[in-house]
């Protein structure tokens, strides 16, 4: 079965003034969507709207024909939101702080064997396993930064939206970002990402804000 995410004519409004308005799009099973514009053309809250952390003021934001306001518990399973906070607990080792996010994401349980090689992929993925044992107060800004995003591989999210997600990583961090969308892309999912410098990802579609919604 194939799943579509769609934007139909959607506006935004923000301190009284109109950031964006009769925005379309429409993503599905592996499709990647980069946004680009300057600061201020909305990139952060169409991924916040989308993530339904916000609404727009018209228009409608729909999975499978339904609007994902009908029923906001299952549309969040669905997504990973990544925004511009690390949203990472100092306290808590770097192994501590992907076991606690998958509990949070889950059922609350305890965590399965399937999870906790889900945790091990991530912490390899982004050269995190060296570290797993240090308290995450510890770490650099950008280990801080590759901890968040090691998250995406600790939970089955289907839908991942990416806000300026390669802040603060070097090259290696980077090429490592590009690895793991691609394979979920690969794999049915659906990614948007908002991204100012080059990039190096595949097969995508860019939505320029800077001219309104011009899809290329």
């Amino acid at each position: 079965m194939t799943d579509y995410f769609q934007a139909k004519n959607i506006s935004c409004n923000r301190g009284g003034r109109c950031v964006f308005k009769g925005l379309s799009f429409s993503l599905q099973n592996g499709d990647a969507l980069i946004l680009r514009g300057p600061n201020g053309s909305g990139k952060s809250s169409l991924l916040r709207m989308m993530a339904g952390l916000s609404t727009p003021v018209k228009g409608e934001l729909v999975w499978n024909k339904k609007n994902i306001s009908q029923d906001p518990c299952l549309h969040r399973d669905r997504i990973h939101y990544l925004g511009h906070f690390d949203a990472v607990k100092p306290a808590l080792t770097v192994r501590e702080n992907l076991a606690i996010w998958q509990k949070l994401r889950g059922d609350g349980l305890s965590v399965r064997q399937e999870e906790k090689k889900a945790v091990e992929r991530a912490l390899i993925a982004f050269d995190m396993l060296h570290l797993e044992d240090l308290p995450a107060r510890l770490l650099s800004s950008g280990e801080s930064r590759r901890l968040a995003l090691a998250r995406l591989l600790a939970n089955n999210a289907f839908l991942w939206l990416l806000d300026e997600p390669a802040n603060g990583l070097d090259d290696s961090s980077r090429c490592a970002l590009e690895e793991i969308i691609s394979e979920h892309q690969m794999a049915g999912g659906m990614v948007v990402i908002s991204i100012h410098g080059p990039s190096n990802l595949a097969n995508t579609r860019t939505l320029n804000l800077t001219s309104n919604a011009n899809l290329k």
